[in-house]
């Protein structure tokens, strides 16, 4: 998953906060939704790949032109 310095930044942080709730919740200190960890991680996968696919910096560095 490549993408632009800001699309990189905002999945690295959204994958710290994820991190952050399952130790929460397997310190038993916060039991949130009881959701699996690979669900978070292929719904946080799906955003990050929706959101790089609007990003013209990221379209960019894939070779791929925005369509008008």
């Amino acid at each position: 998953m490549m993408g632009c310095r800001k699309c990189m930044g905002i999945s690295g942080l959204l994958f710290l906060v994820v991190g952050v709730l399952f130790l929460l919740r397997d310190f038993a200190v916060w039991n949130f939704w009881n959701i699996q960890w690979w669900t978070a991680l292929f719904i946080l996968w799906g955003l990050g790949s929706l959101a790089m696919r609007s990003c013209p910096d990221c379209m960019a560095m894939c070779g791929m032109s925005k369509k008008k």
